[in-house]
Order: C-alpha cells, then structure tokens, then sequence
C-alpha cells in the first residue's frame, strides 16, 4: 500500500520521484552531517546577515554546530542571530535532530574558527574573497576526501542528510552557476527580506573578470569554477554526495545554494543523481525574491521537497520574523525536519517540532540574560 506524503512534507518538483523516495526511506534511520565553512566574501558588507558585523561571520558556523551538540554555543555568548535579533536556523535543525534521536557529524570544510566539537577534517582552507577569482585552495583534494568520507558513511547510514553553515553562501553559489553557464542572475535567495541581488552580481562579476580561466572550461569543469568564484563547502558538500549516492539515497538539506552544489554533482558524476533530493523550506519556496525550483531544473529532474514549517502564531516576535522572509534556510533545518518526520512514519509533525523550537529558545535566552 502506498504511503500517503504527510501534510507537512511538500512536493515542489518532480512529484512521482518525490513520492518514490518518500516510501523509500520511510521509518528508516538518517544520519544529518552539517558542512562547515567561511568565505571572505560574507564580510562584504549588506552581503550576509549571517551575524551582527561582518567580522562576526568568522563565528557562525562554529556557533551553529556547537548548538547541535550541546544546545548552547561556547564560541559566542547566546545564540547566533541576526542584526535584527532573528535567531540562527540551526535552531530548527537542533530541535528537529533531537526529537527525532538522529546522529549528527560535522565537516569541517575550511572554517575561520574551529567550533569546541569533535569534527571531521578534510584539511580546507576557508575561502578567498571571490572577487580575487581565486576563492578556494585545492578544491581537488577536498572533493576527494569528502568523497571517500561519503563511501563510509553510506555503509553505516540508512540515508544521509547532508546541511551547510557558511555566510555569504548564496553569492558564492551564484558565482558558481554563473560560471558554469545557468541562468541564475536575480534568482538566488537571501538570509534578508531585501535580497541584494545587484550588489551579489556585481561581486560575482568581479570575480569572474579577476579569473584567468577560459571561460568555456568553467563551464566544463566544477571544480574550476568552484575554485574561481566557489567556497570549500560546495565543494566539500558535492564530494560526500558523489561518494554517499552510489550506494544510499541523499537529502542535500538547504536554499538556492543546493542548485551550485547539484551543478558540482552533476559535472562530477551524473550517475549518483538518481539517488538525490533536495529538502528545503517553505520559506525558500515562498520567496519571491529566488527561485530554486527554476534553478534546479535547468541543471537535473532531482525532487524538491519542503517542509512546511509555520511560524505566524510563535509567541517569539525572533521566530515569527522567519514569516517575514527573514533568514528562510540554513544548517540544514528543512532536510532535517523532513528527515525526523519520515523517521517517525509522521508521528513527528511540523507543530511538535515549532514547540520543541520554542522551549529551546526560550532556554537559550534566559542562559543569554
């Protein structure tokens, strides 16, 4: 008998392959793995709201992970927000990890500052400003690695959920697609309600024009364009994808930046798609300021799937601001709601988990006063 999709799983793109890996992985057993890393493009400023001053962005992955495992952060004091006091979507993830008991690791792509966890290296170095069209630093043997970590956690793992944390993540992949020949000026999204699209352009366009690569074998090769206008956790991110989905199904868990990591997938191996989707956030596709769909079938036929998290009668004004277009998508927070509701058949529904969210931040604000 068919499983019926729960209410709280939407089907945004390709519906029968969507319902297909829905039975799929039914009650099965995920493992989340959160990508970690930093650019020095976040620290242009109005690029990111990853943190109250650009400098501060060096401490976002670290402070998301930390939450994940200890439910607090010890890089920072409180919890890392917004200028506006909007709280991480690690907050999310955390709580959607926990109620459904499942086992998260951590990759460290190339990270400024090194969260107080246990981690694992793939020896990245954090990303170069893209406008020097050099972003990223052996982009080959951090592809390579991931890809062997892949293979082992695929013979221990029902499925993986695969997140990223890295500020100024959207403009990095938007230097990505525009290198390698995807429509995608004006349709990534934004962690900010106003998404700077023009000044997000006109730093990818930089970056291309300071690159000596031919263009055409940007287009041809990934990893060249990631290394020219990318950051370390795509290329991080795609590696773990190309070992893992040869064996077990994959949820790449996140935004708009999932279509510069598909496109990484893709040109490396084409084959493992067969056994990816991406789980996101109905605020991702609600957005009228992006258009991951748009995106993703311009590059493969991969299901998009969201979870429709509300948070309209929140009694925190920090998580109804999620409503408002604020932040929308991050640390893996979509995949891993989707991952616990499938986990527990959807006994785990979109409220428990909101109400989980909310006695977490609740006790992350009374430990911050």
């Amino acid at each position: 008998m068919p499983i019926r999709t729960p209410n709280d799983i939407l089907i945004c793109f390709e519906e029968e392959k969507a319902k297909q890996f829905i039975e799929k992985v039914w009650g099965l057993n995920p493992t989340f793995i959160c990508v970690i890393g930093n650019t020095e493009t976040a620290k242009i400023p109005r690029i990111s709201a990853a943190g109250k001053y650009p400098e501060l962005t060096d401490y976002t992955p670290a402070a998301d992970v930390e939450l994940l495992f200890y439910g607090r952060c010890k890089c920072i004091k409180g919890v890392p927000v917004t200028p506006e006091g909007i709280p991480t979507p690690a907050l999310i993830t955390m709580s959607a990890v926990r109620v459904a008991d499942i086992p998260v690791f951590v990759v460290n792509a190339g990270v400024k500052v090194k969260p107080h966890i246990p981690f694992i290296e793939v020896e990245g170095s954090p990303g170069n400003d893209i406008r020097t069209g050099r972003a990223v630093k052996d982009s080959e043997k951090i592809f390579q690695r991931s890809a062997l970590l892949g293979e082992s956690f695929a013979k221990i793992s029902d499925y993986l959920v695969i997140g990223e944390s890295i500020p100024g993540g959207t403009t990095t992949a938007l230097g990505v697609l525009l290198a390698m020949g995807i429509d995608a000026e004006g349709k990534v999204s934004s962690s900010m309600p106003n998404n700077p699209h023009d000044l997000k352009l006109r730093v990818v366009k930089e970056g291309l024009a300071s690159t000596n690569v031919d263009p055409e074998r940007l287009k041809k090769d990934p990893l060249v364009a990631a290394s020219a206008v990318g950051d370390p956790m795509m290329v991080a991110f795609a590696g773990l994808i190309v070992g893992a989905a040869k064996r077990i199904p994959v949820v790449m868990a996140g935004g708009t930046q999932m279509a510069a990591v598909l496109a990484i997938v893709k040109g490396k191996n084409s084959n493992v798609l067969e056994n990816v989707v991406i789980g996101t956030t109905r605020w991702i596709i609600d957005d009228n300021t992006s258009d991951l769909i748009y995106l993703v079938s311009q590059i493969a036929r991969v299901p998009v799937l969201a979870a429709n998290l509300n948070f309209s009668y929140s009694k925190y004004d920090g998580l109804q601001m999620y409503e408002k277009g604020a932040v929308k998508e991050g640390v893996g927070a979509g995949g891993a709601t989707i991952a616990s509701i499938l986990k527990s058949k959807g006994n785990i529904t979109c409220k428990t988990i909101l109400s989980d969210i909310e006695k977490n931040y609740e006790r992350l604000l009374s430990l911050k006063h």
